[in-house]
């Protein structure tokens, strides 16, 4: 029999690409247009299963040595700016979160977002949808040295926030940000935006699997700094 399931935490931190927006087919459409420019004219599908991992290692993985550190930043800048323009008039936050976000920031949780993503996409999700009222913390790529499935992103996040990061939530879309949140020892909940829920096997520390946020509801807790984040019963794996 499947229940509410409840989590406890004193802060939520958000993974965006994916998990706050569903814009991993911008990011490929960009990456088959920057692509044909450099030569290699692939397919939409072709993109979607080659292209994966941040942008020097695709360079480095279709090109070889062909472009020199300068050039791959050029090329991935280029590239970067191309997705922004691309997803300029279309970008929205997933189903459910705008309301779960107003209902987070009346109860007064700490909020902080945790990305991959180079600062410049950072900048323009948050500004695009004016999340700085609900956000105080924000780390983007540029801000850690070690990329997930290292912690680092959302453990400074945390430490931003004055929590310890196995007392926040994470909401994450990929197999290596929810192996981020494990290693942290944090807990977490996982968008099937970009990934089956096959994909996690093993990580042992997600609360659930949903397609959105319409299924939460969040509550103050027992405890005076304590929140109590719930997902419905058909957001749940299966028992």
């Amino acid at each position: 029999m499947k229940t509410t399931k409840s989590l406890s935490c004193k802060a939520l931190i958000f993974d965006m690409d994916g998990t706050m927006v569903d814009n991993m087919m911008v990011h490929h459409r960009a990456w088959q247009q920057k692509l044909k420019e450099l030569g290699r004219d692939l397919t939409l599908d072709e993109v979607m299963r080659d292209i994966h991992g941040v942008n020097d290692e695709i360079l480095k993985r279709l090109f070889g040595d062909r472009f020199s550190e300068g050039e791959m930043q050029e090329i991935a800048k280029d590239k970067e700016a191309t997705y922004r323009e691309l997803y300029a008039e279309d970008i929205k936050l997933v189903p459910g979160l705008a309301r779960f976000l107003k209902e987070a920031k009346a109860l007064g949780i700490p909020m902080g977002i945790g990305t991959a993503a180079p600062a410049e996409n950072l900048e323009f999700t948050v500004k695009a949808l004016d999340l700085q009222e609900y956000f105080s913390v924000f780390i983007h790529a540029g801000d850690v040295k070690k990329g997930k499935p290292d912690p680092e992103v959302f453990t400074k996040v945390a430490e931003k926030l004055n929590v310890k990061i196995e007392d926040a939530i994470i909401f994450e879309d990929s197999p290596t940000g929810a192996k981020a949140a494990e290693n942290g020892k944090a807990k977490s909940f996982v968008l099937t935006s970009t990934h089956q829920k096959s994909d996690f096997e093993g990580i042992k520390a997600i609360g659930g699997f949903l397609e959105d946020f319409r299924s939460f509801s969040i509550k103050k807790g027992e405890k005076t700094g304590d929140f109590v984040i719930s997902c419905a019963p058909d957001a749940l794996p299966a028992d």
